[in-house]
């Protein structure tokens, strides 16, 4: 069996979320922080040995006031971000241990999840070595000018909105990141191709919603009523109750 390990990007600057008391990884959702409903889908899985959570150095010491008992029950490993999404990535990726041959990275504002597309892409991550969760566009695609004026209509065959999670083998992975290019790859996928190495995309659903304004939360809590419930081992989850991490 092929043993992964996850990282859970959750150190961005939320500037879209426009939340004074939350960035959007530690809202709560449905009585639980929209990250550790995210944490929850891998921590459960026979194939998973390591969870790392990446955070901003900026909220390290209120996470682990916040959330210390949960990291500690689930056996979840804390690490520092750094100043783009590839270092932060990158940061996790050092804090996973040897025993890990696949690697992969989910955005931690991505709480809804259901078992079988997990299943799908981890399949085709160890069949090919890097494989990502996508959707097909489906609206219609405008380029806008500065002055907010279409300036094209783009052409949707083809395109795919990419989501995670993203697998890859570690060793792909890790020479992808020392291989990195000047300027800021959006996604770990991106950092592969400019290897050469094909990426297979395994199609997703939009019910894997990135939870970028407050108004998607109200869409994720309807959505986690449609996904069956992670099923954790061990005695009672001690942190049910919201009260405990506010």
């Amino acid at each position: 069996m092929a043993r992964f390990g996850v990282i859970l990007a959750a150190a961005g600057q939320s500037s879209r979320f426009q939340d004074a008391n939350y960035k959007k990884p530690f809202a709560p959702l449905a009585g639980r922080p929209v990250w550790l409903h995210s944490a929850e889908r891998f921590t459960d899985r026979d194939d998973v040995k390591q969870v790392v959570v990446v955070v901003s150095p900026d909220d390290r010491q209120s996470f682990v006031e916040k959330f210390g008992a949960n990291l500690a029950f689930m056996g979840i490993t804390l690490a520092e971000g750094g100043d783009t999404r590839a270092d932060s990535v990158r940061k996790g990726l050092e804090k996973l241990g040897d025993e890990v041959d696949m690697v992969a990275i989910h955005d931690a504002a991505r709480p809804c999840l259901a078992p079988a597309w997990i299943d799908k892409v981890f399949a085709a991550g160890i069949r090919t070595g890097a494989a990502i969760l996508a959707i097909p566009v489906v609206g219609t695609l405008k380029r806008v000018g500065a002055d907010h004026v279409i300036t094209e209509t783009l052409d949707r065959s083809g395109l795919w909105e990419a989501q995670t999670p993203q697998v890859f083998s570690r060793e792909l992975l890790t020479r992808a990141f020392a291989a990195q290019r000047a300027g800021q790859a959006t996604d770990e996928a991106s950092l592969v191709e400019q290897l050469g190495h094909p990426v297979t995309v395994v199609p997703g659903s939009p019910i894997n919603l990135k939870i970028t304004g407050r108004e998607d939360l109200r869409l994720a809590e309807q959505a986690l009523k449609a996904l069956p419930a992670p099923k954790l081992g061990g005695p009672a989850h001690p942190f049910a109750d919201g009260d405990l991490w506010r």
